[in-house]
């Protein structure tokens, strides 16, 4: 089960969830409470473990711009959390080592998904980014090629439920486990993380 940490903006959070057993850490360059500078995600991610996946956020950018930044702060990969076309994506994919791009539950370039070129897809709801749930009956429409990351409104409570119905090969969490926009809570961060791998096994 790969699991995301999104929204990291300082070391100590970071550090923390890769102590935890995260998998990816995410950086947030789109307009969020969550907004880093990649002079700043640079300087963590040259604190963490080589294995660790460090994945820039963007939505709506232009593809030099995502590549630049992704170079910038040093990371490994780009998620693409907009409305991002196949080209763009694809444009993305060809300087980037790992691409996961966003889509919408339910709609048409969820049920389209295959067509991108990304290493995975992260399926939010309406609303990417507001931490709503919503219905994950929907997820059923992605073609059964993708690599599925469960997004949107999970927490330490429902993640175990959400892969017991979904079965995704990952999933991503960034206001479901913050004490406030921006900072992590330990407790929260630790639960998540254990009843996500423990669904995994089940």
């Amino acid at each position: 089960m790969f699991i995301k940490i999104c929204g990291i903006t300082n070391e100590q959070d970071a550090l923390l969830a890769v102590a935890l057993g995260a998998d990816a850490l995410g950086f947030v360059f789109a307009p969020s409470p969550r907004q880093i500078a990649p002079g700043l995600a640079r300087d963590i991610v040259k604190r963490l473990p080589p294995e660790i996946m460090t994945v820039g956020v963007f939505r709506n950018e232009h593809p030099s711009r995502v590549i630049e930044i992704v170079n910038e702060a040093r990371l490994q990969g780009a998620q693409l959390h907009g409305h991002e076309s196949i080209a763009i994506t694809a444009e993305v994919s060809a300087q980037v080592r790992f691409v996961i791009k966003a889509v919408v539950a339910g709609s048409a370039d969820a049920s389209n998904a295959d067509l991108f070129s990304s290493d995975a897809v992260l399926v939010d709801g309406l609303n990417p980014g507001s931490g709503t749930t919503y219905d994950w009956d929907l997820l059923s429409q992605l073609p059964d090629s993708v690599h599925v990351i469960l997004s949107g409104g999970l927490t330490a409570d429902n993640v175990a439920s959400g892969i017991e119905q979904v079965r995704p090969w990952g999933v991503d969490v960034s206001s479901g486990v913050e004490k406030s926009p921006g900072l992590k809570d330990a407790v929260k961060l630790r639960h998540f993380i254990t009843n996500a791998r423990d669904a995994a096994l089940g």
